[in-house]
């Protein structure tokens, strides 16, 4: 008798995109994942990038192990042209390291949706200066718009939030969801990027290109934290212009960062996010630094996302089934 083969479920982006992981819930499984592999329990080898000037396009890939939850996940990411997010396609494929099968392949959207505003989230609970209380989110794109109540969560001393973006969409979406978390908040739109930062304690950049003047870091006050999701809407050299620099990790910055460098080419890193974490570094060294603080992807924190969505989406009879090895 021929034994059935391993089943691979497949979960598309209409079968996810009505789940929704709370702040506190989200931010919680990207801490974990950052702990896990600043304990050594985790593997995130350095994403791979080639870039195609010729279309305007990049791909990447990323492979890395979760320690805590024993699954191995590989991410492909595809970008053509940097106008649309519709030529933006991403996936993510999550291996039981128990049994070895693959067992989830998904889009991987909402997965980014979620813990990259969940990585902001924890940047600005560990790198802000006390008492922090004004927001300013710079884009609303699909990465952008759970930023506000993901930072309402991490940094509850915040009371003023503050809103740039060119997507009516995504401003709606943005003010949605920061109601629906968080009753009777309030978000001021703005439109002039640089005074708004002027008098901002955090400001979270992921505008791409947007209508606005890139980002300078001495636009903030004393003290001021600035978060660049994947180098996005910051001036060119922003590393050596901060008092204290922090990353999510050091090495995917010469990967995705390689514009923020110094005029001599150097990228200068005080710490990583999971270090900080687990406190054996700091978020800032003294109340009056500037801080800049660069976030790019790392797939450890995929996986606890990926695999929390996939169980809620199959629990729900989502998704299909398919006999690849049969």
């Amino acid at each position: 008798m021929t034994r059935p083969g391993p089943r691979l479920h497949i979960l598309a982006r209409r079968d996810l995109d009505d789940l929704e992981l709370s702040p506190s819930e989200a931010i919680g499984l990207v801490e974990d994942g950052y702990l896990a592999y600043a304990q050594g329990k985790s593997a995130n080898p350095p994403k791979l990038m080639v870039p195609m000037p010729a279309r305007d396009s990049v791909a990447y890939s990323m492979l890395g192990y979760d320690g805590s939850l024993q699954q191995a996940a590989f991410k492909t990411s595809y970008r053509q042209g940097s106008t649309s997010s519709e030529r933006y396609y991403t996936t993510i494929t999550l291996y039981d390291d128990a049994t070895g099968m693959p067992h989830v392949l998904m889009d991987c959207q909402r997965v980014g949706a979620t813990r990259t505003p969940a990585s902001s989230a924890l940047l600005a609970r560990t790198c802000a200066r006390p008492g922090a209380r004004t927001a300013l989110m710079v884009g609303t794109g699909i990465q952008g718009v759970r930023t506000l109540p993901y930072l309402l969560a991490a940094v509850p001393t915040i009371e003023r939030l503050r809103l740039f973006g060119t997507h009516p969409g995504g401003i709606a979406d943005s003010i949605a969801l920061v109601s629906k978390n968080f009753p009777g908040c309030e978000v001021e739109l703005v439109d002039d990027v640089e005074r708004a930062a002027a008098d901002a304690d955090i400001v979270v950049a992921a505008s791409g290109r947007a209508a606005h003047p890139k980002i300078r870091l001495g636009w903030l006050p004393l003290g001021g934290l600035l978060i660049s999701v994947a180098s996005k809407g910051v001036a060119e050299g922003t590393l050596a212009d901060a008092d204290y620099t922090v990353a999510t990790n050091a090495a995917q910055v010469e990967v995705t960062g390689q514009r923020m460098a110094g005029p001599d080419g150097a990228f200068r890193i005080d710490a990583e996010l999971p270090d900080i974490l687990l406190g054996r570094s700091v978020g800032r060294r003294a109340e009056d630094d500037r801080v800049f603080a660069f976030s790019s992807g790392m797939i450890i924190t995929d996986i606890p996302v990926a695999h929390a969505l996939a169980t809620r989406a199959i629990a729900a009879g989502r998704g299909s089934e398919v006999a690849l090895w049969s």
